[in-house]
């Protein structure tokens, strides 16, 4: 997952200068949908094999088969919702470069602690809102290169802390659906983003000329959009997975090294990795280690499982 997510500012930073955010945006969701639609199938085939062989889990596996029916504004929400992200996503890039894009990207864990505890009542201690401050601090002194001017902050870090917010919300109610078994992963992938390409696409052409759509049919723009697309769901398949398992806060930290991958290829975007973003890289996964270590209920410490604690 580190390695999926660490590309994405990649290629979407080095696609074609005509394809706006907005209709890579579109095209990102649809070819995630279009992936996920014959797995989605195959696996709503393998529960109905299991209800048939096993009926004493009848009630679950109808629940994970079409429990999604009980909450379809909810899915409504969620395209329009991750579809807005997926915008303002490739924009901030965009605007503030992959390597500081993908540091500031480093405050879902902030926002996940927030809406985790507001929406689905996840503890959260002391030493972790101080370690969020922390976060904070390596995340501006890599951005603002140890100035500390906040006029430095530019439009695109902006941007992306407006996206974290959006993910972290979406994400948190979410994984209230997930702990009812009332959806599996791979249907929230598939109707997240057939939804959020259908509103994409239907609003694109509102803003854009309609000469616009001659880019869906270049080589080279099919090529990024493929690239995107797969390299995006594959992310979001694993995102889901782990949230079957950990907290939202918690799952956030597998994702805190992707900064290593985006700069190591971002040198050959023209992008300079300084030391101010190499310290504030190591205070940023040093506060995601804290902040996600573990928590205290009822004096019983509840750790991390073995294979995030290495």
């Amino acid at each position: 997952m580190v390695i999926l997510v660490g590309l994405q500012p990649i290629i979407a930073n080095s696609r074609p200068a005509e394809l706006d955010s907005y209709i890579f945006a579109a095209m990102t969701c649809i070819i995630e949908s279009i992936i996920f639609f014959p797995i989605m199938m195959i696996e709503r085939r393998n529960f109905k094999i299991s209800k048939e062989n096993d009926p004493e889990k009848l009630i679950e596996i109808e629940s994970l088969l079409n429990g999604w029916k009980k909450h379809k504004l909810f899915l409504i929400y969620l395209g329009i919702n991750f579809g807005v992200a997926q915008i303002l996503f490739f924009l901030s890039y965009q605007l503030a470069g992959a390597i500081n894009g993908s540091l500031a990207q480093k405050t879902t864990v902030i926002f996940a602690l927030l809406f985790g505890y507001i929406i689905n009542k996840e503890f959260i201690k002391k030493s972790q809102v101080l370690f969020s401050f922390l976060l904070l601090f390596g995340v501006t002194l890599a951005i603002t290169q140890g100035s500390f001017n906040l006029l430095e902050f530019n439009l695109g870090v902006i941007i992306m802390l407006i996206t974290t917010t959006i993910w972290m919300l979406g994400h948190a109610i979410t994984k209230t659906v997930l702990d009812k078994n009332e959806a599996t992963p791979t249907q929230l992938v598939f109707s997240r983003n057939a939804l959020s390409g259908i509103f994409l696409f239907s609003t694109y052409f509102l803003f854009f000329p309609i000469e616009n759509f001659n880019l869906l049919f270049n080589p080279i723009n099919i090529f990024y959009f493929l690239a995107m697309g797969a390299v995006y769901s594959a992310d979001l398949y694993c995102w889901y997975k782990v949230l079957t398992y950990l907290d939202v806060s918690k799952a956030s930290v597998l994702a805190s090294p992707t900064p290593i991958v985006t700069a190591f290829f971002a040198i050959f975007l023209g992008e300079i990795f300084t030391g101010f973003h190499l310290i504030g890289l190591f205070i940023i996964i040093i506060s995601i280690y804290f902040i996600v270590r573990k928590k205290k209920r009822n004096n019983i410490d509840v750790k991390l499982p073995a294979f995030l604690e290495t």
